[in-house]
């Protein structure tokens, strides 16, 4: 009985030595440092003064270069990258055929000189008989038919010359104008096809952008109007003037294309580099909206959220469905309401449930 008795106590004295344990290892996390953090209150806003859309930054002048005939690549002598003048070569394609075409239409010619000198010997000296009353009419028109006919086949060999000459321009591609090689899809050995992309050539120092505006907006949009690029990848502002806007949407899904001409810079932009526009352009819907600074955005992978803060001061991700940029403001669609305060910045590195302070 004594036995029972003792292991009995021994296991209570354990569980409570293990109680006690666990409430000291409780309240050690709940006693870390609280991070400081900054907080803002979410305020909706009426009417943005100008309309951002995105934008891609390409060359003015720019051309991707094929062939209309095919035949194996010989020689490239070019890299992406390399500058290069107008009229240099850039690809050159197996030409045998044409080569031997080439020959075959300068003995056309030959035989169609001949042939044409004789019929006008013919010609001049039955027109001297037919003057003399020594050749009939009937003769004359003979001579003359024959005559037309060798000076058409000799027309017709001349022609199949600047013919097989054109098709030399194809089998040798060239530099339209001096710029730079941006793309190369060949090398030396491939099999080029007619309309197959070879390679690109733009002309650096003079850029435009392209961009799509909703159907809402497109009636506001001015050719002439001066207009604000911001360039992310290399944090610069840029002026532009718009050159183009487009009247159709039938091929781009309700989005209206505009093209605007960049102002010289010495900015080290390149082509393909994206951008936000912004058009001065008032909203003419008086619709509110939900907006909050990109630099409060959490991202991973393509979700965006951001941390707001609870009853008990604790850090909570909530993600967002986001909506168009305006300057350095995001527009919320659904996730967050009017109200509501979420943190902007933290002094320490956030997570679900994180203590904070709010500054």
């Amino acid at each position: 009985m004594k036995k029972y008795i003792y292991l009995l106590t021994l296991t209570a004295t354990f569980i409570f030595v293990t109680s006690c344990g666990s409430d000291g290892k409780n309240s050690v996390t709940n006693n870390s440092p609280a991070i400081s953090v900054q907080v803002s209150q979410v305020s909706e806003a009426n009417n943005s003064p100008f309309l951002s859309v995105s934008g891609k930054i390409q060359s003015v002048n720019s051309a991707d270069l094929s062939t209309r005939m095919m035949g194996y690549v010989t020689k490239v002598p070019v890299n992406v990258g390399d500058k290069v003048t107008k009229g240099q070569l850039l690809v050159a394609i197996n030409n045998t055929d044409l080569q031997a075409k080439k020959a075959q239409v300068e003995a056309s010619i030959t035989e169609a000189t001949a042939a044409f000198n004789n019929a006008q010997k013919d010609y001049k000296r039955f027109q001297s008989l037919f003057a003399d009353n020594s050749a009939s009419q009937k003769e004359l028109d003979d001579i003359t038919a024959h005559y037309e006919m060798a000076k058409a086949r000799l027309e017709a060999a001349k022609q199949m010359k600047n013919e097989v000459s054109a098709q030399f321009a194809y089998s040798n591609i060239t530099a339209p104008f001096a710029g730079v090689v941006t793309s190369k899809t060949v090398k030396e050995g491939d099999m080029a096809n007619p309309g197959q992309p070879l390679i690109s050539v733009e002309a650096p120092g003079h850029f435009e952008v392209i961009a799509m505006v909703p159907e809402t907006e497109i009636s506001e949009i001015k050719t002439g109007e001066t207009v604000d690029v911001s360039v992310k990848a290399i944090n610069s502002a840029l002026k532009g003037k718009v050159t183009e806007v487009s009247t159709s949407a039938k091929n781009t899904g309700g989005q209206y294309l505009v093209k605007i001409a960049l102002d010289k810079t010495d900015a080290n932009i390149l082509s393909g580099m994206f951008v936000s526009v912004q058009f001065p352009v008032e909203k003419k819907a008086k619709t509110e909206m939900v907006l909050i600074p990109t630099e409060a955005l959490v991202t991973n992978g393509q979700l965006s959220g951001v941390y707001t803060v609870s009853q008990s001061n604790t850090a909570i991700l909530r993600w967002l469905r986001l909506g168009r940029t305006y300057g350095d403001q995001v527009e919320v669609l659904s996730g967050l309401s009017a109200g509501e305060t979420y943190i902007v910045s933290a002094e320490g590195k956030l997570y679900n449930g994180a203590k904070i302070s709010i500054q």
